[in-house]
């Protein structure tokens, strides 16, 4: 069996995007890999914290019938696992890139197939951070989870710097219902800086440290799980 594999590739207006499978030694399973241009998008070797921003985003949120929005598709374990959550009555996907729409629509990943053709799942091709920032959104939704950038100070592209600032985070805000939630990903430690921004527009903010265990290093490895709540 080959070790490594080019399933699909397309240019974008953000780059070349190119979906890879290898087969890792160290965890002896086949993994997927997404990049766009020399940057590494997303990866299925540890989907813990991916998980941990639907599971910590829908802990917080009330009612029993939930309309959740999804930045950022990825390889869809955000939010394949918001489906997992029985409220969650209507799911959206936003993501700018029409080949990550399409190899889910293929249904290529063995762990979040059924994404695309769950009832409750629309997959949209748009500009996430121009949706929020021009306030194009239909209706408001209770749980709001983004995953696209790496973090709110590493960025895939500037342009996306706003959306981490007090009137970018209000602007998220306006996107929910009055107790809905907001949950956000990020590859490196809590920024205390960052909260303090998120508290200027939800009613409450926290970090959470998501931890998994990291074979490839003999160690664990931690991501942050942003979480604000609007009054």
């Amino acid at each position: 069996m080959a070790r490594f594999e080019e399933l699909d590739w397309a240019e974008t207006p953000w780059g070349l995007v190119v979906l890879r499978r290898r087969f890792d030694l160290v965890t002896q399973r086949d993994v997927h890999e997404v990049k766009l241009g020399d940057d590494y998008l997303m990866s299925s070797q540890f989907t813990v914290s991916e998980r941990a921003l639907a599971e910590l985003g829908l802990r917080a949120a009330a009612g029993s019938s939930l309309r959740v929005m999804v930045g950022g598709l990825g390889l869809g374990y955000t939010a394949f696992e918001a489906l997992r959550d029985d409220r969650v009555v209507e799911l959206v996907v936003v993501d700018a890139l029409d080949a990550v729409i399409r190899w889910h629509r293929d249904e290529l990943f063995d762990d979040t197939r059924g994404l695309a053709s769950d009832p409750r799942t629309t997959l949209v091709r748009d500009d996430f951070f121009d949706l929020v920032r021009t306030g194009r959104l239909e209706r408001p939704v209770d749980v709001l989870l983004v995953d696209i950038d790496h973090a709110p100070d590493w960025l895939l592209r500037t342009d996306h710097g706003d959306f981490y600032t007090v009137e970018g985070q209000r602007a998220a805000a306006r996107m929910l219902v009055d107790d809905g939630v907001f949950g956000l990903w990020s590859d490196e430690p809590p920024d205390d800086a960052f909260v303090d921004v998120m508290r200027q527009a939800f009613a409450t903010a926290e970090a959470h440290v998501a931890t998994f265990d990291n074979p490839l290093t003999g160690g664990t490895s931690t991501a942050t799980i942003y979480v604000g709540t609007r009054a």
